[in-house]
């Protein structure tokens, strides 16, 4: 990275000295850890399932409910790490050909509207956990019940919905921590 190109996404740790961050920054920082732990989790859980059913034809029991319970979770926990970056995919069409004025505004009114949605869907995966547990459903073979799983994903959409107010909050009134990230990069 030359230090003078301003295409060049500013680095946070220039903005803010590590020692600095306040107590909001480590909260992203430790939600987006989490997330990043679960892809861990998941990535592991497929491969060790597809070792043992390839090489020792042996199958962990209830593979395909803890995969798709634990896919859950990664999803919505990847929701939460996603939001407060804005590094989810994107379509700036319209975007990319505004000024700064009317960039800021789309943001914001994007933010709002994914606060709205990831909000509603929260509500939504609450009333889930609480019908599941109620139900008692179980997995396959182990009979462990899911509704634990569903509470850890809501938790990561809860973790969405405040980590998306707190984007909205700054992006209203602290529009300069977000920097010059948004900067259109040149195709070579």
């Amino acid at each position: 990275m030359s230090g003078g190109d301003p295409t060049e996404p500013s680095s946070e740790s220039s903005t803010a000295p590590r020692g600095s961050r306040g107590p909001m920054n480590w909260l992203i920082d430790l939600i987006e850890l989490v997330a990043a732990g679960f892809v861990g989790i998941v990535a592991a859980d497929i491969f060790i399932s597809v070792m043992l059913r390839y090489f020792f034809s042996v199958q962990i029991p209830d593979a395909y409910d803890f995969g798709r319970l634990l896919l859950g979770i990664l999803i919505f926990w990847g929701i939460a790490a996603t939001s407060y970056r804005g590094t989810h995919i994107t379509v700036d069409l319209l975007y990319a050909n505004v000024g700064p004025k009317l960039q800021r505004f789309i943001d914001v009114f994007a933010t709002l509207v994914l606060l709205f949605v990831v909000t509603v869907q929260t509500y939504t995966l609450y009333d889930k956990v609480w019908t599941t547990k109620a139900d008692h459903v179980l997995t396959f073979d182990l009979r462990l019940p899911t509704w634990p799983f569903f509470l850890v994903a809501w938790l990561g959409d809860a973790s969405a919905v405040l980590l998306i107010a707190i984007r909205t909050y700054r992006l209203i009134f602290q529009p300069d921590e977000f920097g010059t990230k948004y900067q259109i990069k040149p195709v070579e």
